[in-house]
């Protein structure tokens, strides 16, 4: 049984992650909080991403999968945008899972063939207004995970996942309203917002031996929107 460990993931695409991997794998849960995760089958250690340096003691010696999933979604324009802003936008997405990948090496190459899971933005390769900050911090995963996984094959693979609009907590303030969520799922092709489920089940396959050639690669799961034009 694999042991696959998800950073994040007490809410959102880590939780439904979590509950589409318990009954293969052997699941460990560094969150913040374990509020959601009463009935699921998964080891929780308490973390926080953004101050926390992760006890590596608590897991076991081999890790065949890593989820990183904290993010942030800060849509400002850029004139009003301090520094500060986007060096938290990088601490959070970036900043902090260098530090998480860094200390878990000897446990990813310790496993046959390991999987990293990434997430970054439909918004790195469209270019959309007031993603500056954003955009500019999942570009930097992007390019750091081919480079890693460049670096670390065949020992180690890492793909990226690129979402569109994803209905999750942290997207709520962009769905609360049900004319919100219809203008949103009109920008789309396939004409809905992203689901837990359509973005955890991506990386499940990422995770799985269905996957065991696929590396450095970033794939977009975003109803279409980056590569396709609505009609209408």
């Amino acid at each position: 049984m694999k042991n696959i460990l998800l950073i994040g993931g007490s809410y959102g695409i880590g939780l439904e992650l979590a509950k589409e991997l318990q009954n293969d794998c052997k699941v460990y849960l560094a969150s913040r909080t374990n509020e959601n995760l009463s009935g699921l089958n998964v080891i929780h250690i308490t973390y926080d991403a953004t101050v926390d340096t992760l006890d590596t003691s608590m897991l076991p010696a081999v890790i065949d999968g890593l989820v990183y999933c904290p993010g942030s979604i800060n849509l400002r324009p850029f004139r009003g945008l301090k520094l500060e802003t986007f060096e938290s936008d990088m601490q959070i997405n970036f900043f902090s899972m260098i530090k998480v990948v860094q200390s878990l090496l000897p446990q990813l190459t310790a496993s046959e063939q390991s999987s990293i899971v990434l997430f970054s933005s439909v918004a790195v390769k469209m270019g959309m207004p007031f993603h500056t900050s954003v955009a500019a911090a999942k570009g930097a995963i992007e390019g750091f995970a081919k480079a890693l996984a460049a670096e670390y094959a065949p020992k180690i693979r890492v793909n990226v996942i690129a979402p569109s609009l994803t209905d999750t907590p942290l997207a709520e303030k962009f769905l609360s309203t049900d004319e919100k969520r219809e203008k949103s799922a009109q920008r789309h092709p396939l004409r809905r917002v992203g689901t837990t489920e359509d973005i955890a089940q991506m990386a499940s396959f990422l995770l799985s031996e269905k996957s065991s050639w696929i590396s450095g690669q970033i794939f977009p799961v975003d109803g279409g929107m980056s590569s396709l034009l609505v009609n209408g």
